[in-house]
C-alpha cells in the first residue's frame, strides 16, 4: 500500500504538468488581454510598451518556459486585475468553494444512501418507481434552472432565506440544494444497482437462513460490499462538484473560486485561470487518491 501510495503522489507530478500546459495553450490563444487592461482610445505605442512589460510580445515557447519556472515555484504570475499575485487569490476563494461543495455532498449523501437502499430493497415496488423516476427528473434538471426557481420559490415568494450572497447557514441552503440533488439522483442509482447485485449474492441469502434480522444483514454485510462503486462515483463527482459550482456560485452570487475562474476568463486574467484550473485539478487528484485509500479499507481484500 505504502509503495502503490509513493507510486501515485509521483504521477501527480507529470499530471500537473500536462494539465498546465494544456491550460497554458488554451490562454494563449485565447486572445490578447492588452486590450481590456487599456482605454479604447489607448495608442499603439501604449499597447506595445504593455505587451513588451508583461511579456506577451514573447514567442510561444519563451512565455512558456517562463510560465514553467514559475510554475514550479508555484508562481503563476501577477493578475492584472487585483494587481497581486495570483495563487493567493485563487486560494483565500477556495475555502467558500470547499464550503459550498461539502454541503452539497452531504446533502447528496443523505438522500441517496437511504432512497437507494429502500428502491433495493423494495424491487418494482411504488417506492422503486418513485424513486428510480425521482433520480431521472433531478438530474435532467439544469443547475442554473433549479437555482433560479429555488430562488423564486424560496427567496423571492415565501421569503425563507437569503437570495444570494455568503454568510450563515440560510446562505448555503439554496445553493447546496441546488448542487447537491443532481449528484444525489445519481448516487441513488448507483447504490440501488450495486444494492441488488449484492442482495443475491450467496452470503446474504446464508446470513437470511441463519435469522439474522434483516435490517443487519442489509446495513452491516450488504451495503458495505455496495460501497465500493459508491466511493468511486464520489470521488469522480468531485469535478463535477467543482464544474457544477461555477454555474451555481454565480446564480448565487456566492465569492467562491467558481465565480472568480469565470470573470478571469471573461477579463483574460492568464494568470487566475491558470492558477484556479491548476488549484482544482489538484483537488480532483487527490479525492481521486482517497477514494483508492478508501478501497482498501472497505475491502482488505483489494491488492495495490
Amino acid at each position: 500500500m505504502g509503495k502503490y501510495l509513493i507510486r501515485r503522489l509521483l504521477q501527480v507530478i507529470p499530471v500537473l504538468f500536462i494539465i498546465s500546459f494544456v491550460v497554458f495553450c488554451l490562454v494563449f490563444v485565447a486572445g490578447d488581454p492588452v486590450a481590456l487592461m487599456l482605454p479604447e482610445d489607448a495608442s499603439q505605442e501604449d499597447i506595445e510598451q504593455l505587451r513588451e512589460s508583461l511579456g506577451l510580445n514573447e514567442p510561444f515557447h519563451i512565455q512558456y518556459f517562463t510560465y514553467m519556472l514559475g510554475l514550479v515555484q508555484l508562481d503563476f504570475g501577477d493578475s492584472f486585475r487585483y494587481n497581486q499575485s495570483a495563487l493567493p487569490i485563487v486560494l483565500e476563494r477556495l475555502p467558500a468553494t470547499l464550503e459550498l461543495a461539502i454541503a452539497a455532498m452531504i446533502i447528496a449523501i443523505v438522500i441517496a444512501i437511504p432512497f437507494g437502499i429502500w428502491s433495493a430493497t423494495k424491487k418494482n415496488s411504488p417506492v422503486d418507481f418513485l424513486a428510480t423516476g425521482g433520480a431521472v427528473l433531478w438530474k435532467a434538471m439544469p443547475n442554473f434552472w433549479l437555482g433560479i426557481m429555488l430562488i423564486l420559490l424560496f427567496s423571492v415568494t415565501l421569503g425563507w432565506f437569503p437570495v444570494s450572497g455568503r454568510g450563515d447557514l440560510s446562505h448555503l441552503v439554496l445553493p447546496a440544494i441546488t448542487l447537491g440533488t443532481g449528484i444525489a439522483a445519481e448516487m441513488t442509482r448507483l447504490i440501488r444497482s450495486s444494492m441488488l447485485e449484492i442482495l443475491n449474492q450467496d452470503y446474504i441469502r446464508t446470513a437470511k437462513s441463519k435469522g439474522i434480522r434483516n435490517f443487519f444483514v442489509i446495513n452491516k454485510h450488504a451495503f458495505r460490499n455496495a460501497l465500493i462503486p459508491v466511493v468511486t462515483i464520489t470521488a469522480l463527482q468531485t469535478s463535477t462538484l467543482v464544474g457544477g459550482t461555477l454555474v451555481t456560485e454565480t446564480v448565487f452570487s456566492w465569492p467562491g473560486l467558481g465565480q472568480l475562474l469565470i470573470q478571469a476568463v471573461n477579463t483574460r486574467d492568464m494568470a487566475i485561470v491558470q492558477a484556479s484550473v491548476f488549484v482544482i485539478a489538484f483537488i480532483v487528484i487527490l479525492m481521486n487518491l482517497i477514494a483508492d485509500i478508501l478501497y482498501k479499507i472497505l475491502d482488505p481484500r483489494i491488492k495495490y
